[in-house]
């Protein structure tokens, strides 16, 4: 059983999802993207599968200590912690307002270039300045000629 084997099994026991667990990794000051976690749960034989090391893990563990039992300061219950994400996830997540429709695009002429770059003009006779000097080395060979 590798990290990821742990670290999955550790997503599911919690029903934790990616958000929960970028901010769990947060406690502990410890930044990772939500496409680099995505690779540490693929299949094995997944192109874009990444082994999960010992240090986010670590890391992951540390954080999920502080996110299940608080801080000295301020204590948390970890059963009240548990339920709370159990919640969340019943809740659908950021639904769209239910006021009014959104409006359809108007059609632009499918000729014409899409992008920033269609208002840019280039002039390619004009060259940049060099910015350094033309040097000439002759790394201490003296040639004449």
């Amino acid at each position: 059983m590798n990290n990821n084997d742990v670290f999955k099994k550790l997503r599911v026991a919690l029903q934790l999802r990616d958000d929960q667990i970028i901010e769990i990794l947060n406690l502990v000051d410890f930044r990772i993207a939500k496409a680099e976690l995505g690779a540490f749960f693929r299949a094995e034989d997944h192109p874009n599968f990444m082994e999960c090391g010992d240090q986010v893990l670590r890391n992951f563990l540390n954080g999920l200590i502080i996110h299940l039992r608080g801080t000295k300061e301020n204590p948390t219950n970890a059963a009240d912690v548990i339920a709370k994400n159990t919640e969340a996830l019943k809740q659908p997540r950021a639904a769209k307002p239910a006021g009014k429709p959104a409006a359809p695009r108007p059609k632009s002429n499918t000729g014409a270039k899409k992008g920033p770059s269609q208002n840019k003009k280039f002039d390619k006779t004009k060259k940049p300045a060099p910015v350094v000097e033309n040097v000439k080395f002759n790394n201490g060979k003296n040639k004449k000629g």
